[in-house]
């Protein structure tokens, strides 16, 4: 997707410890004419599946999500990273470790919205992740884990940035998820500040 190429080159910082910082446009400050390019095509990636609901996971995801929601005509459910009083009754829960932040937290979504379908449809839900980042794989894990105990059917995982060059994708795909990402980067280099995507048009 060139004009995701163009711009992570454009407004992208590369830090020393395979960092790449894209807050400027992504997931801090919002480009949203980007992320409508961005629904755009992953509507066409997923044409023809049955999806009937995303799933994210917050915060960054959830922006990119309802974006992407618009053109699958479809809600947006987002797992929360802390239990609150807004979340009542029964939730699925499970551990997740940030690879940026170095921790391992909970993530919880309320099983109200998340499973076999609510009393009125009866009908399963067929659902779609999407997120920012695919780097170890350990939020994507978490996601599709809640997913697998909600009873829920899950079509596969959109993601922006795949860092190419560590092992999250690879192991979500062997596990035969099917993983559509619009930048997969299989190189940076935090001194000269370039980066190299997996099979980018020249």
């Amino acid at each position: 997707m060139q004009i995701l190429y163009d711009r992570i080159r454009k407004d992208g910082i590369v830090r020393a410890g395979n960092v790449l910082k894209v807050d400027r446009f992504l997931n801090h400050q919002m480009d949203i004419h980007l992320f409508q390019e961005i629904g755009k095509e992953f509507k066409r990636r997923f044409e023809g599946e049955e999806i009937n609901k995303i799933l994210t996971i917050e915060a960054s995801g959830i922006g990119i999500a309802c974006i992407v929601a618009e053109y699958f005509d479809v809600p947006v459910v987002f797992a929360k990273k802390t239990k609150t009083k807004n979340i009542a009754g029964e939730v699925y829960t499970t551990k997740v470790e940030s690879f940026t932040h170095g921790t391992v937290y909970d993530i919880i979504v309320s099983k109200e919205f998340l499973g076999k379908g609510d009393k009125v449809l009866s009908a399963e839900d067929h659902v779609l992740i999407i997120d920012d980042f695919l780097a170890k794989g350990k939020a994507l894990d978490g996601l599709t884990t809640l997913i697998q105990d909600s009873g829920a059917e899950l079509v596969g995982a959109g993601i922006v940035i795949e860092k190419g060059f560590q092992d999250g994708g690879k192991r979500i795909r062997d596990k035969g998820i099917r993983v559509e990402s619009l930048a997969i980067v299989d190189s940076m280099n935090a001194e000269t500040g370039e980066i190299v995507f997996r099979n980018e048009d020249k």
